[in-house]
């Protein structure tokens, strides 16, 4: 049996490609670690024909086995349709937090002088999401509602979270909810962000207004930001930092799930990449593999010691090949989708042996 098996969600058009490119630099031979593959069709073909049986199964087997790289996927419009697979894995998994990271690539130039690794570590239910809404009168007279909830254990889980990730990247932690003009709603996440300081005396802290963090967000340019928030303001505020970095093709996203009574208890992790289906670039090898490379890099920070040496070694050889030169049309470069995968995968597999003599 394997040391680490991994729940695989195969997608659609380039997204799938890509998932395989990804999945060859987690060859065991590659980063020495013998990892297993569970593998579920998610195309939207399959969703339905199933039903979306078969998103319940890759949510159960990421349960199961901690971990789970899923391929970009396509949404139908119609509401009559399978609709969003990462709502239902959301809800099936129990995700709490979803952890989008955008880093400056070598030789994209970034917008704004944002240079620093900047985290968002948004709340993944409830706020705006799933809020009930109605209206009542008629003509200028009619007025809409909503009625939002959120809940203190979330509000802990993304603080500790945000904080625990800070501690890792050496960053600080940066911005916050409108807590002044809201301090019973948007205060509960801003109490839990105190207090998680609290907790870790060590991490720099730096608590603003939403508002004040995105007109912050390209001033302040030399340390690396975790940015814990709200559902509503974390899905703003990652389109906006992704984009500040010239391309989001260095950033991936995590959605966490974690203990209900231990938001420090990690219980499972789904990794994708940031960006779409890409159906003009299906099928003609141009496609870049380094935002899906690095979330399966991501991935295996998540599985142990061992884990936690390859998925380093991924991430900096991944971008050295970018530095270096060796870069896909979109980047610049002249590179293909597997010629590029081939690159990052000598590099990391020679990092790796160097590392073991050392």
């Amino acid at each position: 049996m394997a040391d680490v098996t991994i729940a695989v969600l195969e997608g659609d058009e380039t997204g799938q490609e890509l998932l395989e490119e990804a999945l060859r630099v987690l060859d065991p031979e590659v980063i020495g670690l013998d990892v297993g593959f569970d593998r579920f069709d998610l195309s939207l073909e399959n969703r339905r024909a199933t039903q979306n049986q078969v998103v319940l199964e890759a949510a159960t087997a990421i349960k199961s086995h901690g971990l789970g790289l899923k391929a970009a996927t396509v949404t139908p419009e119609g509401a009559d349709d399978v609709g969003s697979p990462n709502r239902i894995l959301r809800e099936e998994i129990g995700g709490r937090v979803i952890v989008r990271t955008g880093r400056r690539i070598p030789g994209v130039i970034p917008l704004g002088g944002v240079h620093a690794p900047i985290s968002v570590v948004r709340m993944a239910v409830g706020d705006a999401y799933g809020a009930k809404e109605w209206r009542e009168g008629d003509g200028d007279d009619e007025a809409a509602f909503r009625t939002e909830r959120i809940e203190r254990r979330i509000c802990r889980g993304v603080a500790e979270f945000a904080f625990r990730t800070a501690e890792r990247m050496g960053a600080k932690v940066f911005g916050g909810p409108k807590y002044t003009v809201s301090p019973v709603y948007e205060g509960m996440l801003k109490e839990e962000m105190d207090a998680a300081a609290e907790r870790h005396p060590d991490v720099p802290y730096e608590p603003q207004l939403i508002d004040a963090t995105f007109a912050l967000l390209v001033a302040t340019t030399g340390d690396p930001l975790v940015i814990p928030s709200l559902n509503r303001d974390g899905d703003i505020l990652s389109d906006l930092v992704l984009p500040l970095f010239g391309s989001i093709a260095g950033a991936e996203s995590l959605l966490v799930a974690f203990a209900e009574d231990d938001p420090a208890q990690v219980t499972a992790v789904m990794a994708e990449a940031a960006h779409g289906t890409a159906p003009a670039l299906q099928g003609k090898n141009v496609a870049n593999p380094l935002a899906m490379i690095l979330a399966a890099g991501a991935l295996l920070g998540h599985a142990g010691e061992e884990g936690q040496q390859a998925s380093r070694a991924i991430r900096e050889e991944a971008l050295e090949a970018v530095a270096e030169g060796f870069r896909t049309a979109d980047l610049g470069g002249h590179a293909g989708t597997t010629e590029f995968t081939d690159e990052v995968i000598r590099r990391t597999k020679s990092k790796l042996e160097v590392w073991s003599t050392l």
